[in-house]
Order: structure tokens, then sequence, then C-alpha cells
């Protein structure tokens, strides 16, 4: 499990502004981005981990420790993001080809 308690970003306003003025991500927490192949983590104040899923809820790419003020990651395969505390892909053995899904 990657989050259990995962925020949707699926509006202008809330995908362009992400996790800019939250506090940093606690285990168990996610913010997933529709619509979106890529971030960025300029104005960032944490690090975070970010999962890249196709439309098909696979996942194309995996980013561990994305630092703050950073320019981009991005996946041209990806239809959305999910970004997580750091160290949740490691704790949950994410990796390429996984499926994910929501509830």
């Amino acid at each position: 499990m990657l989050a259990d308690r995962c925020r949707l970003a699926d509006s202008l306003l809330s995908r362009g502004v992400g996790l800019l003025f939250s506090a940093p991500l606690r285990a168990g927490e996610g913010l997933r981005i529709t619509r979106t192949s890529s971030i960025t983590m300029l104005f960032m104040r944490f690090a975070i981990d970010a999962v890249f899923v196709d439309r098909a809820g696979r996942v194309v790419k995996v980013a561990e420790r994305l630092r703050p003020w950073t320019l981009a990651a991005s996946s041209f395969r990806a239809a959305e993001v999910v970004e997580l505390p750091v160290g949740a892909i490691a704790r949950s053995g994410t990796q390429v080809g996984d499926d994910v899904s929501y509830e």
C-alpha cells in the first residue's frame, strides 16, 4: 500500500498548487495529481517520493527522494502522479510494472 490517506488534486488550481503550502507528508499520506505526466519541485520546502502512473493504472516510473528546488520529474507515458513522503516507495516495494488501484 502506498498511502491510506491520499488527497486528490483534479482541478487546475489544486494540480497547480499541489503540496506547495502543505506541511511535509506523514507516513500513509499522499497526493494524487490527475491529468499530468510531470511535476516540479520549484518552491517546495521538503523532499518527496513520486510514482508515475499510466491510464491503465500501471506504474511507469518511480522517483525517490526528489529534492526541493529541482526543476522537474516526468514520464511521457504517465497520466497521473502520486506524491508520497520520502521512503514510501522503498517501504511498499513499489516498482515499474506494478498496478495501482484507488478505493
